[in-house]
């Protein structure tokens, strides 16, 4: 399998397809790279090369009790980079992932990036608090690591319906697309379904969203059950200013696998766009 190895001794496994401009792809809990294959091979054929790893804990990567917090995922990303000599890479984040995309931003700037891309991410903060009303309450995060505790192999399956909009009247639900999430949920480790709740829920990102200074689009379902838009997508694009939102009516979270052919174009049409333009102005 293909690996780097981090400064701390941690193996991540990735998939690098293709050749051309590279486009990284940050996937969300408590999923894998494998999440992205749509997008991959899709994006491949067109003369990008692709890349996925699986973050620490997950996937095929090690699974360590350290480091399942959005600073060491960003740095992560940033070893990645660095391994593979990647410049002017497309970063593409979903859900947790595109926390992840934000921090490597806000930590390691933009000399390698040339564009950004969020998918029904997490940033700027889920948790409702002072500064965010419209977040979802910490009760909803306790439950889901009680849940991850109790049985988290029920709760993944579970956790499919409200994850594709499947538990909405007249949804066509995928047995084959529930049983890929359930695979992937437990092929990562217990520390990391477990302390990557905090990571993705508590993790204020404002401030890393206010250095991003290159071209930035962000999709988000306005039916999206996991990362409801409001707290999100909505404020994340006030932040960036000169960002793109782009919002798919009655989209759920899953909107990689639900609607993959309107993710894939449009990602094909930003990635085909200007090239890397840094914008003025911008914090």
């Amino acid at each position: 399998m293909t690996m780097i190895t981090t400064t701390d001794g941690t193996k991540i496994y990735y998939r690098d397809w293709g050749s051309g401009q590279p486009i990284v792809f940050s996937h969300g809990w408590p999923l894998s790279g494998d999440a992205f294959e749509d997008q991959m091979f899709f994006l491949a054929g067109q003369g990008y090369r692709v890349i996925a790893h699986d973050r620490r804990g997950h996937g095929r990567s090690d699974q360590p009790w350290r480091g399942n917090d959005m600073d060491t995922y960003a740095d992560d990303l940033a070893e990645l980079v660095r391994q593979l000599d990647l410049r002017d890479a497309i970063h593409v984040g979903h859900s947790t992932g595109g926390g992840e995309v934000v921090r490597y931003i806000g930590r390691h700037g933009t000399s390698r990036v040339a564009k950004a891309v969020l998918i029904g991410a997490v940033p700027p903060v889920m948790v409702k608090g002072p500064n965010n009303p419209a977040g979802t309450p910490i009760e909803a995060f306790n439950q889901i690591r009680a849940n991850v505790l109790a049985d988290r192999s029920q709760f993944f399956m579970d956790l499919t319906m409200p994850f594709y909009g499947y538990n909405r009247a007249g949804a066509k639900v995928s047995e084959g697309v529930r049983q890929s999430f359930w695979l992937q949920g437990m092929m990562a480790g217990m520390p990391a379904s477990y302390f990557c709740v905090k990571a993705f829920s508590e993790t204020d990102m404002t401030e890393d969203l206010k250095k991003v200074d290159v071209p930035m689009l962000i999709l988000h379902g306005d039916d999206d059950q996991i990362v409801p838009i409001a707290a999100s997508a909505l404020l994340s694009a006030k932040l960036v200013p000169h960002a793109e939102l782009k919002i798919y009516p009655g989209a759920p979270h899953g909107m990689c696998t639900t609607e993959k052919d309107k993710v894939n174009a449009d990602l094909l049409a930003f990635a085909r766009a200007q090239g890397r333009t840094r914008l003025s102005g911008a914090a």
